[in-house]
């Protein structure tokens, strides 16, 4: 059967069968995910796995594909039935302190790369489209105006499922800054992003600067999240101007914040019900979205940004359920830094 397999570059399809215990088995004589079967192992480029590595995972000529993946670093989830594989891979950490590197659209289809950055500072802004961050936005451009002439960039993600559902906030915003959409879950997971609003510093060398940290850019919500939007300005206004982030380089860089295995599965799982959900498939839809929850209850991000996809409200009761339910188990919905923590 053909195999569509999620990553966070798009899709690709591959051919493998589904095993009684719920494995897709791919042949070995075919190429798999980039690597082809050699005699002494799986090779790709001037890459090779031994064989003996991977042993365990083979057998009447066919290979585990997600064990064969997970083999290589990456998280993955599936659901054989539908012939869908979601695959994350291990996150492109540089030296210790760099900021991951991602290349995403903006709503013209031009896609820009982080690093593409580099020479200025960079507050790497994620929303989206469901939460009240977006009315942030045209503060936002605003600051990116403001301190564009002293070599400092705003640079806005939408964590939504399509362009789409973000072009409209994005083109009322009206701002001059890079405005991209990351459809795929890229940045959510190499910046592991489980509430939005959250701002990365990034400096001129590429390096986080301040860690991932809610931040608002207006006091709409702020009875809701107690942010303050003015706070949040003075300590932008601080960093860009006077090169005072409030952390150290070591300090900024140890408290970068990592998924866990299990966040990057479900986030896996997330990306099936996705999918599923443009299929068609509701029931199945609901069912990865449940275990995705199950996997990271803690993630808002992908908690809230999937409940359009069950029949919920992101705006109504399900998300005051939700935000009820982690005050209960002492999870926060926002986790605003603090220096003097640091």
């Amino acid at each position: 059967m053909r195999v569509t397999v999620l990553t966070p570059g798009g899709t690709e399809v591959l051919h493998a069968e589904p095993a009684a215990d719920g494995r897709l088995l791919a042949p070995l004589d075919a190429p798999l995910l980039g690597w082809t079967r050699r005699p002494h192992g799986w090779c790709r480029g001037d890459a090779c796995v031994p064989a003996a590595a991977v042993a365990h995972l083979e057998a009447d000529g066919r290979i585990d594909v997600a064990g064969f993946a997970e083999a290589q670093g990456a998280t993955a989830a599936a659901d054989p039935g539908a012939g869908l594989l979601a695959l994350l891979p291990a996150p492109a950490r540089g030296p210790e302190g760099e900021a991951p590197d991602a290349a995403l659209p903006g709503i013209d289809g031009t896609v820009h790369r982080i690093s593409g950055l580099r020479g200025r500072k960079v507050a790497l802004v994620m929303w989206a489209s469901w939460c009240g961050c977006r009315y942030d936005l045209p503060a936002w451009a605003e600051r990116h105006r403001e301190l564009a002439e002293y070599g400092f960039t705003v640079v806005t993600v939408a964590l939504d499922r399509s362009v789409d559902d973000a072009r409209p906030w994005i083109e009322e915003a009206a701002g001059d800054h890079p405005a991209l959409v990351d459809v795929d879950g890229q940045v959510a997971a190499l910046y592991d992003v489980v509430n939005v609003p959250t701002v990365v510093w990034i400096d001129e060398a590429g390096r986080v600067a301040r860690p991932q940290d809610s931040q608002t850019a207006t006091d709409l919500f702020r009875s809701m999240n107690g942010l303050s939007a003015d706070a949040s300005l003075r300590a932008l206004r601080r960093w860009v101007r006077e090169d005072d982030s409030g952390f150290t380089p070591d300090a900024a860089a140890a408290r970068f914040r990592v998924p866990s295995a299990d966040h990057q599965r479900a986030r896996c799982h997330a990306r099936i019900a996705v999918e599923l959900h443009r299929r068609g498939d509701a029931a199945g839809a609901d069912r990865h979205y449940r275990r995705a929850a199950a996997l990271a209850p803690h993630d808002v991000t992908l908690r809230r940004g999937l409940m359009g996809l069950v029949g919920e409200d992101p705006f109504g009761d399900a998300y005051f359920a939700l935000r009820a339910e982690l005050t209960e188990a002492g999870i926060p919905v926002y986790r605003p830094l603090d220096p003097a923590d640091a």
